[in-house]
C-alpha cells in the first residue's frame, strides 16, 4: 500500500525496522553455521605415519551427548564411502576396516575442536579421499572437510640452497659495509667538528690575550709621557 504524504515518516520507520529485523535474522542464521578446516591435499612417504588434520569452528561448546562425527574413506570421487572412525557413546571409536585395518588412531581433542587422526604404515593403496564429517548441535549445519592423500615412494630431492646462501651472504656483507661506512663518516664529522671548536676556542683566547696586551701598552704610554708636557 503506497505511503500518503502525511504518514510518510511512519512508513520509512516501519521499513527501517523491518530491515533491521531481517539483518538480525541473517546474522543469527550465519552465526549458527559451522566451518570445517582441512588441507585440500597432503603427501605422505610410503611406510611412514601421517597425520590427517581436521578442525572445526562452532559457536557452541562441544556437548558429548549431542556431538556427532565420523571419518570415511573413498578411493575416488565416485566410490562408495567406507567409514573408519566414529564418535559414539561419548568417545571416539575406530572401525576395523579391510583397507585401513587398525592403523588409524584418534589424536584430536574435542575441547579444542580438533578431530584429527593418524594413519600408520602408509601404503600406496591408501591414496584417496578422506572425509571428515562434524556436527555440533545446536549448530544446524553439518560440516564436511575432504582431504586428498597422495602417497610417494621417495622424498623429492633437496633444493640447492647454495645460490640463496651466496646471495644472503653478499647482501649481509654489503649491509655491513654500509653500516661501517656510516659509522666512519659520522666519526670523521664529529672529529672535524671538535677540531673546529678547538680552533675557535684558541682564536678567542688569542684575541683576548692580544686585547689585554694592547690595553697594557696603552696604559704604559699614557704614564710615560715626557715631563715637559706638564
Amino acid at each position: 500500500m503506497p505511503c500518503k504524504s502525511q504518514s510518510r515518516n511512519k512508513c520509512w520507520t516501519s521499513a527501517v525496522n523491518l530491515g533491521y529485523v531481517g539483518l538480525v535474522l541473517v546474522l543469527v542464521g550465519g552465526a549458527s553455521a559451522m566451518d570445517v578446516l582441512v588441507a585440500n591435499q597432503i603427501r605422505a612417504l610410503n611406510g611412514t605415519t601421517v597425520k590427517i588434520s581436521c578442525t572445526f569452528t562452532s559457536c557452541y561448546k562441544v556437548d558429548n551427548s549431542k556431538f556427532a562425527m565420523n571419518w570415511s574413506y573413498q578411493e575416488t570421487a565416485n566410490d562408495t564411502k567406507e567409514m573408519f572412525m566414529i564418535f559414539q557413546k561419548n568417545k571416539m571409536q575406530p572401525l576395523n576396516t579391510v583397507r585401513l585395518g587398525d592403523r588409524v588412531t584418534f589424536v584430536g581433542n574435542l575441547d579444542k575442536n580438533d578431530v584429527s587422526v593418524t594413519l600408520a604404515d602408509v601404503q600406496i593403496f591408501d591414496e584417496g579421499l578422506y572425509n571428515c564429517y562434524v556436527r555440533n548441535p545446536p549448530d544446524r549445519v553439518q560440516g564436511l572437510g575432504v582431504i586428498e592423500l597422495i602417497v610417494v615412494t621417495e622424498l623429492p630431492p633437496p633444493r640447492d640452497t647454495t645460490i640463496a646462501v651466496v646471495i644472503g651472504a653478499s647482501v649481509g656483507g654489503i649491509l655491513a659495509l654500509l653500516i661501517l661506512s656510516m659509522v666512519v663518516v659520522k666519526c670523521v664529522r664529529r672529529h672535524r667538528k671538535q677540531e673546529l671548536i678547538s680552533d675557535e676556542q684558541k682564536m678567542e683566547e688569542e684575541a683576548k690575550l692580544d686585547g689585554e696586551g694592547g690595553a697594557e701598552e696603552g696604559t704604559k704610554n699614557i704614564y710615560s709621557l715626557p715631563e715637559d708636557v706638564y
